[in-house]
This record gives C-alpha cells, structure tokens and sequence, in this order.
C-alpha cells in the first residue's frame, strides 16, 4: 500500500519541520512557557502567513481545502518541537467544528479572522463529574426569548485565556448522559469568569464558569455529533503530536548511548541496551502504522474509523509510557533535569495520554 504523500504535503512537511528546527529549541521554548500568554505572537502570526491557519478550512471558505492528514503533518512536526502555540485549540478544536457548522453567518463572520490569526477560538467541553464522557453534561442552557441563558462549570479548557470566543457545550433539554439535547454556543471570552493556569506540559488552561450568561440563539454552532466528530479528529491530532515526540525521544537516546561510556564502552556496545532501544523503535513504528491508517479512514469516511481511532490512543498512551520511561532511564540522573529536553517531550507525552480519553478509556470504547 503506498503511504508517500503529494509533492505539496512534503512542501508543507519541510517548511514546518523548518520552522521548528530555527525557532524551537529548549531555551527558546522555555522563554515562552515562562512568558504572560505562553506563546509567542510572532510565531502565531508568521503561522498565519505561511498558510497553516487555514489549511484544513475549505476554498470557498478563504482556506486551502486540507484534510486530516495535512493536519497530521503539522501536529508531528509541532510534537518534534514541543509547538506552543494553540494550534490544537484554535485550528483543530474551535475551527473544526465551526467549519463543519450550519450556522453559515458565525462561519462566514469568523473564519476570515481564523485564517489570519486575528480570531482564537477554543473549546469548553469537559466538566469535573465527566471524566472522557462528550455526553455527561450538567452545564444547562434555558430558552429565555431569543437568548439562552448559561449556567454551569467548564474544565480543562485549552488557552482560554488568549481566546477570542469560546464554543461551550451545554445541556438545553434530557437526562445528565443523553446526547439529546447537546448543543454548542459560541460565547465572547470576555462575558465568562475564569481561573486560568499553567499545565505541567508548559501549555496553558482555565476553568471556566458560566453564571447566568446569556448568548443570542443565533450562537448555536451544532449539537452532540458535531462535537464527537471534532473529538474524532482531536484525537488523530494528539496522536500526530504524540508521535513527533516519541520520535525525537527515542533518537536522542540513541545518540547518547552512543557517546556516554561506561567500562571503557558506549552503553550501545551493551545487549541489553541494544534490545530495549529497538523495543522502543518497534513501539514508536507500531504508533506510525496505525496512525497512518486511522487518517486515512477518516479521509474515507470508513465505518471502521471510530473503533480505528479508539485502538490508535490506547495504543499511543501504551507506547509513549514506555518510550519515556526509557528514554528518561537509559539518559540517568539527568532525563530528570529541567536542562535536558527529555523530560519535557514525556510530560507532553504524559498530558496528551489524558487528552479526549486515556489509554483505559480508549480500549473500552474499542472493545464495546
């Protein structure tokens, strides 16, 4: 089966493997982490330039008519660097679902603003009682004339606190797990109170609370199924990212037992450091594969690209535990350091592992 993608994907391949090759070393990267927003506008707007931001959004949209696998391409490329910038939140989360929505004038009022980077959105889905759960929600909506009126509680939300507008899902009619009765609003990020912090990734979140806050009806974006499919493609994305970070984890530990000598030789001239770093490269090729052919379902559409996806996260929270550990293990003492870039990739590592559902969640969902 050919997997080779087009002459304009490896174009866009090269230029953001570019990009994160001048732009993202560690020191670099730590310099943003430690700054008021978290990311850098320049890059932000230089993404803008280079036609990143409107990849996945349709020509007639403004956007370059991409798919799942240029957003593939882009979200590895940014797990190589450890990318801060809110792509996943604004371009995959926020801008996934706004254009897929039938609401044409918030599609046609905000994506011109997306693709220039002047508009961030983010998505509010997430509670405390809902663990992985699109469908467990408590946020309620009530029909008040021509607004809803909100009321409830948002966890975990991505770079909220740089956002421009938040889509909230929240609940205007049925029991606390029915999908009926699901829909999603956009709101000003300016009319919702929030408690915003850093992750232990070096990424940025918020809780969110919704106190009375009204949003014109002409704000509804969709319902449940608009949301379960942009969680589909959330979590193509997360694996993407995931595997650029398991393969420069497992690269560089290579490198080093190739230099640190021990008994008067590389650790690689040891067997047993041999068969663990080949245990780590067939775990970081089995990711590769699956990926591969969770993507490219979805591109088709398949029946089975929901279970395929399911099978892709529990087995990129399984391997990317693995190749951490021994990555952080076989670099010794200093895996554990904040000077050495290992620990960072697998704290990112360890963050997209609970993204849209955890390794136990996923074999769940698979196996039912």
């Amino acid at each position: 089966m050919n997997f080779d993608i087009s002459e304009e994907q490896q174009l866009l391949q090269q230029s953001v493997e570019r990009f994160v090759n001048e732009n993202y070393d560690l020191a670099t990267r730590r310099k943003l982490v430690d700054s008021p927003q978290g990311y850098s506008d320049d890059n932000w707007s230089q993404m803008a330039e280079l036609g990143w931001l409107a990849l996945p959004f349709d020509e007639s949209d403004g956007g370059f008519g991409g798919n799942q696998i240029d957003t593939m391409i882009v979200m590895e490329q940014f797990g190589r660097g450890l990318v801060v910038e809110p792509y996943f939140a604004n371009i995959v989360l926020g801008g996934g679902i706004l254009k897929r929505s039938s609401n044409d004038e918030l599609k046609t009022s905000l994506l011109p603003g997306i693709i220039t980077g002047d508009v961030r959105l983010t998505l509010a889905h997430a509670e405390e009682q809902s663990r992985f759960d699109l469908d467990d929600v408590v946020t309620t909506a009530r029909e008040d004339g021509d607004h809803y009126v909100l009321n409830g509680k948002k966890s975990m939300v991505p770079n909220a606190a740089t956002a421009t507008h938040v889509i909230v899902s929240a609940r205007t009619g049925g029991g606390q797990r029915d999908k009926d009765g699901i829909a999603l609003l956009l709101i000003d990020s300016g009319d919702l109170d929030g408690n915003h912090f850093p992750t232990v990734d070096g990424g940025r979140a918020s809780e969110l609370s919704l106190d009375n806050v009204r949003v014109p009806a002409e704000r509804i974006i969709g319902d449940f199924n608009l949301l379960a499919t942009a969680a589909h493609d959330a979590v193509l994305a997360l694996s993407a990212e995931a595997l650029g970070c398991m393969e420069v984890l497992y690269k560089s530990t290579v490198d080093y037992t190739q230099e640190r000598e021990q008994f008067d030789h590389p650790l690689s001239d040891f067997q047993v450091v041999q068969h663990r770093m080949v245990d780590m490269f067939m775990e970081y090729e089995q990711c590769k594969s699956l990926l591969y052919r969770a993507t490219l379902e979805a591109v088709q559409d398949a029946p089975t690209a929901a279970r395929t996806s399911h099978a892709l996260k529990h087995l990129i929270g399984k391997s990317a535990s693995f190749i951490g550990e021994n990555a952080v293990q076989l670099h010794g003492g200093m895996g554990m350091t904040e000077e050495l870039a290992i620990g960072h990739y697998f704290k990112r590592l360890l963050v997209i592992e609970s993204q849209f559902g955890n390794t136990d969640y996923h074999l769940t969902q698979f196996a039912d």
